[in-house]
């Protein structure tokens, strides 16, 4: 049975097999267990030697290393859930200049906290796990860019970044291997946009964070017009894992299409929120079990499973969910980045759309017409029927305008404002109408 509480922290960080971490172990945590001395004694860089044939073996050549990988069924954990080999396979490895590997660490989703936590207690395995990235891809360079409100996290890695490069773990001729990769640390502005991988890629050209039309994809026009790869933090670190123990073991951990495990987030009205390692394909009550279950004397009433864009699902669906893509998507949702928000049944689902829509307003970044104008309407609209100011027309027109967003912008931030307007509707619908009629809201509790 694998011990998968050592798979992205060994045992010593906030994202635990089934564990939830307290405050307090939070806080003796900081200060040890991440320095490279600690991980080289879990195991760590063992996958990187393994590779570069650095013990004695054969090594891997790039090809087997992005098999393995596309063998494990790891699909990207930043929240498309794009099967990682796969676009490791589109990187063109013949091109004749530079190449580029980036971490997009810029976690800005609101109920998101696992990569923050992966850089502050496991800085090595994200480093590890780009530079076989590197290798896999034949690049020399890479990134990682990092939310501009986790400052710590960011000194924290570029603390490991420091270690590495002095043991000979990044540089020039890694280890006498021949195979050379630089990383650097890049310290985002707090934009949410960034997140979008090619507004990402304009913020680290040092210009403003806005999308990119696609085509052309950041595989053949990338950073500076170069091809790049970009993935999240997640991603990076469950590669190292995969290398040691082979893809075949990571894809028996989860289920088929979802192989692993996945951090994720827990918030909301638990008992004990926090980061929760677990098996994809894990039932979602065994998941509001670890965290505590609803928090005491309530009942659960919806669930937002994948961070705060993802459709709002009720509890009766939810609880038949298991924790993957698949299944989450076949309910009518998505897995995302893996931040479960757990709403009880004193929550007014008029009022949680409100501070939703009020985010997506704010963070729109202008260049879309239907983003910029739309999140405001929808803001506008869902504040006025909370406020006892709505008309009956209100509630399709909340529709009509999530529609003429949707699919109409050029980054998924358009869809990210719209999903759960039309979700909220969808599955609460009483709710705007009792506010609308009754100028109140319906949940007589609500706190």
């Amino acid at each position: 049975m694998l011990d998968l509480s050592q798979f992205h922290a060994d045992g010593e960080a906030t994202c635990f097999h089934g564990r939830h971490i307290s405050a307090q172990i939070y806080a003796d945590l900081n200060g040890r267990n991440w320095h490279l001395t600690d991980y080289v004694a879990r195991g760590g860089y063992q996958a990187l030697r393994k590779i570069l044939g650095l013990d004695g073996g054969t090594g891997m050549t790039p090809e087997e290393v992005i098999a393995e990988v596309k063998a494990s069924g790891l699909r990207g954990r930043g929240g498309a859930g794009f099967p990682t080999g796969l676009k490791w396979s589109f990187m063109p490895r013949m091109f004749p200049g530079p190449k580029y590997l980036v971490c997009n660490s810029d976690e800005g989703e609101p109920g998101t906290c696992k990569d923050r936590d992966i850089l502050m207690f496991n800085p090595h395995i994200v480093i590890e796990g780009m530079a076989i990235a590197a290798y896999a891809m034949g690049i020399g360079t890479g990134y990682n860019y990092i939310h501009g409100e986790i400052f710590d996290a960011y000194e924290r890695f570029e603390a490991a970044l420091d270690e590495a490069r002095a043991a000979g773990y990044l540089g020039n001729n890694i280890q006498g291997s021949g195979f050379s990769f630089q990383l650097y640390a890049s310290h985002g502005f707090g934009a949410y946009i960034c997140g979008e991988e090619t507004a990402l890629l304009e913020s680290l050209e040092g210009k403003k964070g806005q999308p990119r039309f696609k085509p052309p994809f950041p595989a053949s026009y990338g950073l500076y017009g170069k091809p790049t790869t970009i993935n999240n933090t997640e991603t990076f670190s469950a590669v190292p894992w995969i290398i040691r123990n082979g893809g075949q073991s990571y894809l028996e951990v989860g289920k088929p299409n979802n192989g692993g495990t996945k951090i994720y987030s827990v918030s909301g009205d638990v008992n004990l929120p926090g980061n929760f390692e677990v098996p994809m394909g894990t039932p979602f009550p065994v998941l509001l079990e670890l965290a505590g279950g609803v928090r005491t004397g309530r009942k659960l009433k919806a669930v937002i499973p994948g961070g705060s864009s993802a459709p709002v699902l009720p509890a009766d669906i939810m609880l038949n969910c298991t924790m993957d893509y698949d299944s989450i998507a076949k309910a009518g949702s998505m897995l995302g980045s893996g931040a479960v928000i757990v709403l009880d049944d004193t929550r007014c689902m008029v009022k949680s759309l409100m501070r939703l829509s009020y985010f997506y307003t704010h963070e729109s970044c202008g260049q879309c017409t239907p983003c910029r104008e739309g999140t405001g309407w929808l803001h506008r609209l869902v504040h006025r029927i909370e406020n006892g100011q709505g008309k009956s027309e209100d509630i399709d027109l909340l529709n009509s305008v999530a529609d003429n967003i949707q699919g109409r912008t050029i980054c998924a931030l358009g869809e990210a404002a719209a999903m759960p307007v039309r979700a909220m509707i969808k599955h609460f619908r009483n709710e705007f109408i009792h506010h609308v009629e009754h100028k109140t809201c319906l949940v007589p509790a609500y706190v």
